[in-house]
């Protein structure tokens, strides 16, 4: 019975204690680290049976490296940067969109009209850069990092780093013509860089300019993705924009090991969905998180960036039990508590026989003490068999204390021994008998 309590509890503490995650978050100071460590802190903080270990890195490419080479479980991934091979999409932290925020005033209407211009471009956006870069390469322009004050060759666009403190001033005095955004459409960050422009336009007046071509765009880097401003998004008086603005983008993705465990997959999508409401009250930027876009199962296994099926588990409403997650097991802990209990059952019983062989053994022998004393006329004989009767009385008793007795076994046992140290006393008390050859 010991041995199936140990395996019980053992198994219980397997079936129940936490699973424990290791996540590589990036960039250093951006949001998707924010979002997570307060995802890893409601987590513990609601006893829920997953925990996450954060482990922070500088830069996408680190968190991407880190999934890849098994050093995470879990990792914040930017697809157009670094690509894990065995990384499978949970779910999208934020969505990415490139566009073009510029005063009307400086004739911006499409990419083209980039060259020869200087953009302004958030500070500290490496992988930014690098995504711009491509996209206007696509159209014949090459882009500048380091210009030097004046003008910028037809043939390119000059990037320039500046604060968000610094647009306005910037776009007054020349040192940059518009504004190249990567971020979130509708980010704060995002409206009040729109916002900025509007404030530098002479007339308040704000062109947006998206990427067009998406479909060549993606057919060429099919990590990017589709994306659309929607109308009037930074205003409605007036409408700004006035139509929707196609474009392309990347995202920022929650991504997993593809040999994590569907179940355990799904159960961190679950608990990320539906924890979005409380984690948005300290870190607005959960509001952003979303699913996948996806028409089927196939459609999501098979796209070019596919989502984990544990992820399509939740999605789908199709995921595991307990009893399915844990079938093997608890067949394997029935199996083994039936077969330890069928032993422990046949070890009771034969030490049962055992025992009370020995007390029949004893019992038999208080029956031939009795029979023997009835013949027997030898007064220092029937001392020794009374002796031998009390010894066989106490190994009785100490059985009987010491181990369960059946009391059918027992009962005999006190019979016996009552008529053998009866007899014992009435062949002592007997005469000597007289010789034959005696006389009186």
């Amino acid at each position: 019975m010991t041995t199936l309590l140990v395996v019980s509890a053992v198994a219980a503490f397997y079936l129940t204690r936490p699973t424990t995650l290791t996540l590589a978050v990036a960039p250093n100071g951006g949001t998707e680290p924010a979002l997570l460590r307060a995802y890893a802190d409601e987590l513990a903080r609601r006893k829920l049976g997953l925990r996450l270990k954060v482990v922070p890195f500088d830069g996408v490419r680190e968190s991407a490296e880190a999934l890849k080479a098994g050093k995470a479980d879990l990792a914040v991934v930017r697809p157009d940067v670094s690509m894990p091979g065995n990384g499978l999409t949970l779910a999208v932290l934020r969505e990415l969109a490139v566009f073009v925020a510029a005063p009307a005033a400086a004739g911006i209407a499409n990419i083209p009209d980039l060259a020869g211009k200087r953009l302004g471009l958030l500070a500290g956006r490496t992988a930014d850069r690098t995504l711009v870069g491509n996209l206007v390469a696509h159209h014949g322009l090459e882009v500048l990092t380091d210009a030097a004050a004046g003008a910028v060759p037809t043939t390119a666009l000059a990037l320039v780093p500046v604060e968000e403190a610094e647009i306005v001033d910037a776009l007054g005095s020349g040192r940059i013509d518009a504004m190249m955004l990567v971020t979130t459409p509708t980010s704060p960050v995002s409206r009040r860089v729109v916002g900025l422009v509007r404030r530098a336009s002479k007339d308040g007046a704000v062109a947006l300019v998206g990427v067009p071509d998406a479909a060549a765009i993606l057919a060429r880097w099919p990590r990017l993705q589709p994306v659309t401003l929607p109308a009037a998004l930074f205003g409605g008086n007036p409408r700004l924009p006035a139509e929707e603005v196609a474009t392309v983008g990347s995202s920022y993705r929650l991504m997993a090991r593809a040999d994590l465990p569907r179940s355990v997959a799904a159960e961190v999508t679950q608990h990320l969905f539906e924890m979005r409401a409380a984690l948005a009250e300290s870190v607005p930027v959960a509001e952003e998180v979303t699913h996948p876009a996806y028409e089927d199962t196939a459609d999501a296994t098979s796209a070019r960036l596919p989502i984990h099926p544990g992820a399509i588990d939740y999605y789908e409403r199709e995921q595991e039990t307990f009893i399915e997650r844990y079938e093997s097991w608890i067949y394997l802990v029935a199996i083994l508590a039936g077969g330890v209990g069928s032993t422990f059952a046949w070890l009771r019983q034969r030490l049962g026989r055992i025992r009370r062989e020995r007390i029949e053994v004893a019992t038999a022998r208080l029956l031939e003490l009795r029979s023997e004393a009835r013949r027997e006329e030898d007064g220092e004989r029937l001392e020794a068999m009374a002796a031998e009767i009390d010894d066989l009385a106490a190994s009785i008793a100490r059985h009987a204390l010491n181990r369960p007795t059946e009391p059918r076994t027992l009962g005999a046992a006190n019979v016996a021994i009552e008529a053998a140290r009866s007899t014992i006393r009435r062949a002592a008390a007997r005469p000597a008998r007289v010789g034959s050859g005696d006389t009186l």
